[in-house]
Formats: structure tokens, sequence, C-alpha cells
């Protein structure tokens, strides 16, 4: 069974949240000075404006691990100064995205279908958490470390996420911590655990 939803449901999804991000792009990136920006030796013309990557899912199956496909600047360089982007999440049955940050936008969750467990957690430590159904928004304030959860052991979960700016960036929690050769003393005494404790877990993020 496909992921996506029925052909009219998925294109009102990405019009609601195509004008949501329109909202959302306030100062989230530097303003220029033209209308849009094009990169050296590109033709502006209506293919330069036109993202044809997400393509791939409609009709897909679903993917047997948690998967992100991304519309940034990066794959789509008519976004560079327009401080907006967007993603396309999809969660198996089971899976989680893992602890991470948008250190340059807040992000805005529209989830399309099935239900997720979403949570944050602010300067002060303390955690804001829900269980979303489909139709359900939920707002990821620039810079918290969040995460999505599916926790349906049977469902798969869709969603698709707006940013205020055109390169949110992400710093995964688990990677940059246990997998960037990080000294694993600085980790133990970090985590008030020893060496072979800190090593199992880096073993663990190798598979």
């Amino acid at each position: 069974m496909a992921i996506v939803a029925p052909k009219h449901k998925f294109l009102f999804a990405l019009t609601l949240v195509f004008a949501i991000g329109l909202h959302m792009a306030v100062a989230g990136d530097a303003d220029i000075l033209s209308d849009f920006t094009v990169p050296p030796n590109t033709t502006a013309d209506a293919k330069f404006f036109t993202f044809t990557g997400m393509r791939v899912l409609v009709g897909a199956p679903p993917p047997p691990s948690f998967k992100v496909l991304k519309a940034s600047m990066a794959e789509f360089p008519a976004l560079n100064g327009q401080s907006v982007s967007y993603a396309v999440l999809e969660y198996p049955a089971g899976s989680v995205n893992p602890l991470h940050t948008h250190p340059r936008a807040s992000e805005l969750l529209f989830l399309i279908d099935g239900s997720l467990d979403v949570g944050f957690v602010d300067t002060t430590n303390k955690i804001f958490t829900q269980t979303l159904q489909a139709g359900d928004l939920f707002m990821f304030p620039k810079g918290l470390v969040h995460y999505q959860y599916n926790q349906d052991a049977q469902k798969p979960a869709f969603a698709i996420s707006a940013f205020g700016s055109a390169s949110a960036g992400t710093v995964s929690i688990p990677t940059t911590v246990f997998n960037t050769s990080i000294y694993d003393g600085i980790l133990a005494k970090s985590f008030k655990t020893d060496v072979v404790t800190i090593r199992k877990l880096e073993a663990g993020l190798a598979h």
C-alpha cells in the first residue's frame, strides 16, 4: 500500500503547506536586493523556478526506514534569498526521526497521514510533547532539540514540514555527539558513564 495520500489530498496538503511557508518567510534569511537570485551560468526561466524532485513520492511504497526528501536551497537553487524550504517526511511503522535541531529556522510540521508523537525541549529543559493525528500541525521553535516518533506498529505516517529559511540546516544529536571523533573520555565524563558504554553507543550508530 502506498504511503502517499490520494491525489486530491496530497495536492491539498502541498497547497496548504505552501501558504504556511510563505507566512513563515519573515527574515529567516538575509534580504536580497533583487526579486530573486540566479546562480552563475544559469538561465532564469520557468524551469529554474520548478522543482520536480518530489515526483518520486507519488504512488511510491513506504520506505523501509525513516526517510526525508528535502527541497532546500541545496536541491532547489531558486530558493536562495526567499526564506522558505520544505521537507517531506516518511515514517514507516515504529520508526523515529531522531533528536535533532534546525539552527537557522523554525519548523512547521503538517501531518497528512497516520499519527506521530512529537516533542521539543526548550532552553529551561522543559519538554513539550503532543500526539498528532492526520490534519494536525505542530511548530518546533528555531534551534531547539526535537523529534518525531511513529509509535504505531502497523501503520506508516506521512508529513510535510515548512521552514522559515532556504537552508534551515539539520544537526543530528546522536550523530554529532557519537560519530564526530569527540574523545571518548570527554563523552564518558559528560554523560557520567564509562568509555566502554560510550563505545557501545558509537558502535550501535555505525550499524
